[in-house]
């Protein structure tokens, strides 16, 4: 059962990054969509005139995916009086939502200032809900024995990996950029659900076996501090 635990943890690691290392992924679709010119007719009311709008994406996803990290992350702090559980569940599923939106856009025509306020949107929300995910599960590894924490990490690190994988693979096999993208796009949905199944599937496992046994030593148990962890969170939420 500890392997399955490091398993497990190690899934809560790759699901935490690997939806917005995806998204970066597809910062050329996303600027191919934002380059679409638009006629207009001109002032003596002769030829129309293409105009094309700088939109400076790559800058402003830069600036409003680090913003709600910083501040979520901050915030985190705070949000110990929501109970783990809530937090975690629901930021999975408003990841997961806010991903398939973006795929459902990839072959809805947009205005391209339309497109981009709801990229730029969705952007935000997806690093808002991420930053407090990331939060809660690293306060939930931090219960643990240390080499749990190294496993947490090393599937975040295997997420940006996968991410380079899936673009050279597009690349190589000359895919259509909106069936990339859509690609993308799906597999963070997939993923995070999966991410999601994974952590209701945690507390199972700990409550089967004594982690104190498994891992040796005169520490106190796994199991033991994740029930008072759970106990303590349940008192504070309902008093």
């Amino acid at each position: 059962i500890g392997h399955a635990v490091a398993v497990i943890i190690f899934m809560l690691g790759l699901g935490t990054l690997l939806p917005w290392n995806f998204f970066v992924t597809a910062t050329q679709y996303f600027n191919e969509r934002l380059s679409v010119n638009v006629s207009a007719i001109s002032c003596n009311g002769s030829a129309p005139v293409v105009m094309t709008t700088d939109y400076k994406f790559d800058s402003w996803m830069a600036f409003l995916s680090q913003l709600p990290l910083l501040l979520f992350t901050l915030l985190n702090s705070f949000l110990y009086q929501v109970r783990e559980s809530v937090r975690v569940a629901f930021s999975m599923v408003a990841i997961s939502f806010f991903f398939c939106l973006t795929a459902a856009l990839v072959h809805v025509p947009l205005h391209p200032d339309n497109f981009f306020s709801v990229t730029m949107a969705t952007i935000w929300f997806i690093n808002m809900f991420g930053a407090v995910l990331q939060g809660s599960l690293f306060g939930l590894v931090g219960l643990l024995p240390p080499r749990y924490s190294t496993v947490f990490m090393s599937g975040q690190g295997l997420a940006g990996i996968f991410a380079a994988l899936a673009m050279l693979f597009s690349i190589l096999s000359n895919a259509d950029k909106s069936l990339a993208a859509l690609g993308y796009f799906i597999t963070p949905c997939v993923a995070t659900l999966g991410t999601l199944l994974c952590y209701l599937l945690l507390p199972r496992l700990v409550s089967d076996t004594s982690w104190g046994n498994i891992h040796g030593g005169g520490q106190r148990g796994s199991r033991e501090i994740l029930q008072i962890h759970r106990k303590k969170e349940r008192n504070h939420h309902f008093h």
